[in-house]
């Protein structure tokens, strides 16, 4: 059996399946899911992230995290959890890099948070030595203060399009061609109770037709990683790319080989993601009482970081070659056009004393 098989199974016992539920089984059902089957990671994978593209990323996200943990009073233990490590690249890096601040290494409880058992894997041996604890949900993470790190995570939660009508917001599903047997979309015959989701700026200038994501997903995590720092202490960073503020657009999208796919036609066989919607998770994280602190830009948050002067340093210890190789790698993770650009971060924390590095203008 295939994803499609399986996708067409439930379409018929349930009815058109939500954009939501096709993700999460596009993505993460245990025996076709797209992670659940394969490493997606790096250039012989579907896509490249920042930890994967230089080992400045990293860095510089494990002194955040080790600053960020003498900001709130150097608590030990203090949980480090990473959401979605990928391949452990970004935590390794960061753990390296953490030991320039005294007593951080031993005061972290490493906690990671994967659905994956292939990742897993991965990650274990990328963090030899340092024994994390992996957990399927943030909620079974045990309590106390905590660093947070969501470098692309919630790009691949579950979203909900719903489709401005001339009654209302109609709900997107996913349906079969009764004849062929093919994926298609389809619209539910009536307004979607899920619009109560959707920004007031949105529900004022949306026309016919326009689409607009929301995530629950998405807003739930957000709370309860809120509601956590807020009760025991600590910080959120997230990192990922979409939009400051809410708006209307299809944002769906498949990729495969580093290439813009049809998202119907590479189910189970391409990565599905969704732009974030930062003005949503911090209006979440807001209302679970939490300080919110931007989204800035990746390239400002980075510089302001100081990726431009660790660049300057690796470079004048390496070879010709490898000094190209920094500055290019530098260039795609802070120049305009790059994801120094398409990539936003944002900061939540438990209490508003002083913002969170990188976010202090």
């Amino acid at each position: 059996m295939s994803l499609l098989d399986h996708l067409r199974r439930r379409v018929a016992s349930e009815g058109p399946l939500s954009v939501s539920d096709l993700m999460a089984d596009a993505l993460t059902h245990p025996r076709f899911g797209y992670y659940a089957t394969r490493d997606p990671f790096g250039s012989a994978g579907d896509f490249v992230t920042a930890p994967e593209v230089s080992q400045m990323f990293g860095e510089l996200i494990g002194l955040w995290a080790a600053v960020m943990w003498q900001q709130i009073g150097a608590p030990a233990p203090v949980r480090l959890i990473e959401l979605g490590p990928g391949r452990g690249t970004l935590m390794a890096d960061a753990l390296r890099a953490a030991r320039a601040v005294p007593g951080f290494l031993g005061a972290a409880d490493l906690h990671l948070v994967e659905v994956s058992r292939a990742l897993r894997e991965i990650q274990g041996a990328r963090l030899a030595g340092h024994t994390p604890t992996w957990h399927d949900d943030i909620g079974d993470v045990p309590g106390g203060p905590a660093i947070v790190i969501a470098n692309e995570f919630f790009d691949a939660l579950p979203i909900v399009q719903l489709v401005r009508s001339g009654t209302g917001w109609r709900e997107r599903r996913l349906g079969f061609d009764p004849q062929g047997g093919n994926p298609l979309w389809t619209l539910t015959p009536g307004s979607s109770p899920l619009a109560v989701l959707l920004n007031p700026r949105i529900l004022g200038t949306a026309h016919p037709g326009d689409i607009a994501e929301v995530s629950p997903a998405s807003l739930s995590v957000a709370d309860t990683l809120a509601r956590r720092i807020v009760r025991d202490g600590g910080a959120a960073l997230v990192i990922d790319y979409g939009h400051g503020a809410s708006g209307v657009g299809d944002t769906l999208q498949a990729v495969k080989a580093h290439m813009p796919v049809d998202v119907l036609a590479t189910l189970g066989d391409a990565d599905l993601t969704a732009h974030v919607d930062f003005m949503a998770l911090a209006q979440a994280a807001k209302q679970a009482g939490a300080a919110t602190y931007g989204p800035v830009t990746q390239g400002a948050f980075l510089s302001a970081l100081g990726i431009v002067q660790r660049a300057e340093r690796l470079a004048a210890n390496g070879t010709t070659d490898q000094a190209r190789d920094i500055e290019a790698a530098k260039v795609r993770l802070i120049g305009p056009g790059e994801m120094g650009t398409l990539f936003k971060v944002a900061a939540w924390t438990g209490s508003a004393d002083a913002p969170p590095p990188g976010f202090e203008a």
